[in-house]
């Protein structure tokens, strides 16, 4: 039996749940829980805001574990290893985008924690090509977020070729953006912060911002036109998405990692003129997960976190919910 804690209810407390996984596929790892990351989507999953909560729900996509069991067909892993499983528990293998290692863009990939139980649990279970191997140097007491986060945040830089010589700015200094201004610093690239926060500046310079641009200032907006070669929004929040592109230097690219509900309002014109583009990505495959951990381990880069007990779970979920995190919120085992 694998213990865990699920929610039963739209916003309702998580309650203990115990429940018999079967017998281990031989495609699959269990995974003894060491750490877990609480993500903004799994209070959306909770509170069934995409509608598409099972109820009984157990949340946790951001896992760092110690493999337990191995099923017969598995060669890459083997019982001890320590690694960190994401946003997907499995792909089909047999499309072509897992054939061309983007398997985060399968269209059958299997989510953690939609109709899959997830890490809030003493064990977890996910397929073994959806796992990666954690570098013996890495903190794992911080890493949980790094599988959800911080490729969220990294992805982004792989594929659109981010080069160090570029200009590039951050919206949002929180639980993602915290990471970009990371990335992008130890990526070589000059590197803005946008926030609205006060308290938040000075942070964002040690982070690895080298200048702020407060975005309640329109005037210092509009005096930034045309100097940035790529800009990451990590906010979820609607903004005046013009002033921002009006800040993109020719081909300069607006990347959304953080989901607006609200459609964007965005002038063809300004994407016109300057050949610049718009686009958005979540997570990403587990090749460039490993990628993505090899980089964190040179450059000594680590999520900002709080850390709860896993019996505390519930004051762990509010800490997130009142967005006073910082900056990621992890449930630990030691």
């Amino acid at each position: 039996m694998i213990k865990a804690y699920a929610a039963f209810e739209p916003s309702g407390d998580l309650r203990s749940f115990d429940y018999d996984p079967g017998p281990l596929k031989g495609q699959e790892v269990e995974i003894d829980v060491l750490y877990t990351g609480i993500c903004h989507s799994d209070l959306s999953m909770i509170d069934n805001e995409w509608g598409m909560t099972q109820y009984p729900l157990v949340p946790g996509h951001e896992v760092v574990g110690r493999i337990a069991k191995v099923g017969a067909h598995v060669t890459r892993f083997k019982v001890g290893q320590v690694v960190g499983l994401g946003w997907h528990s499995s792909y089909c293998n047999d499309c072509q985008h897992c054939d061309n290692n983007d398997q985060n863009l399968c269209a059958s990939a299997q989510p953690t924690v939609v109709g899959h139980h997830g890490g809030f649990a003493d064990k977890v279970r996910a397929d073994a090509n959806s796992l990666v191997s954690i570098p013996d140097s890495i903190d794992l007491a911080s890493a949980g977020p790094l599988f959800c986060a911080g490729i969220t945040v990294f992805n982004p830089l792989v594929q659109f070729d981010i080069k160090p010589t570029d200009k590039v700015a951050v919206i949002g200094i929180g639980g993602l953006g915290h990471l970009a201004l990371q990335f992008l610093n130890a990526w070589g690239c000059n590197v803005t912060a946008f926030t609205s926060s006060a308290s938040k500046q000075k942070e964002a310079l040690s982070l690895g911002a080298h200048q702020i641009l407060d975005t309640k200032d329109e005037a210092a907006l509009a005096a930034a036109a045309g100097q940035f070669d790529f800009i990451i929004s990590t906010v979820n929040v609607k903004l005046d998405w013009n002033l921002y592109v009006n800040t993109l230097a020719a081909r300069g690219r607006l990347h959304f990692v953080g989901a607006v509900l609200e459609p964007l309002d965005i002038q063809a014109f300004g994407l016109l003129m300057g050949q610049r583009s718009i686009s958005g990505s979540a997570v990403g495959s587990p090749a460039v997960m490993s990628e993505m951990l090899d980089f964190v381990a040179r450059h000594d880069i680590k999520p900002v976190i709080e850390t709860f007990a896993f019996d505390d779970v519930n004051a762990a979920i509010e800490r997130v919910r009142s967005g006073q995190t910082h900056y990621r919120v992890v449930l630990s085992r030691d």
